[in-house]
């Protein structure tokens, strides 16, 4: 048997596919805030309280850490044992991970904080469009 590249029946196929014309590039991920305090900084900023988690931003000042996005997630001892702590938190990344690159700001900080008994019962979809509802009226106060 021939390798595919050799067989005539794929070459009609192939020809027609080829390269994209224009590479699509996801968006950048955004980078975790591991420092206390990157978060710290966050508290005393815009705050948006939703159903199924807290939301804190800031505008980075112009000679700070980087232009792109920055995200940090928390959860306190109060939503749980370690595995509730460890589940909501898993569900608060891929909720930025999906949202933030096309909803969020360059140059901004972000921090996610689960709440007791929600963030890892509340549904997915749910937990998507609360984070794109508080973006929104994060950034509808700038300026």
């Amino acid at each position: 048997m021939r390798p595919p590249e050799e067989s005539g029946a794929g070459e009609a196929a192939g020809a027609a596919a080829g390269p994209p014309a224009m590479s699509v590039r996801p968006p950048a991920r955004p980078e975790v805030l591991r420092r206390r305090g990157d978060f710290l900084r966050a508290t005393r900023a815009r705050r948006q309280v939703l159903p199924g988690f807290v939301l804190q931003a800031r505008k980075r000042a112009p000679g700070e850490a980087g232009e792109g996005i920055r995200v940090g997630f928390t959860c306190s001892k109060k939503v749980g044992n370690a595995v509730a702590r460890n589940r909501a938190r898993r569900r608060l990344r891929e909720t930025a991970r999906l949202v933030l690159p096309t909803h969020g700001r360059p140059g901004w900080d972000y921090v996610l904080i689960g709440r007791a008994g929600v963030t890892a019962q509340r549904p997915f979809t749910l937990l998507l469009a609360d984070l794109r509802s508080a973006l929104k009226k994060i950034h509808g106060k700038e300026e």
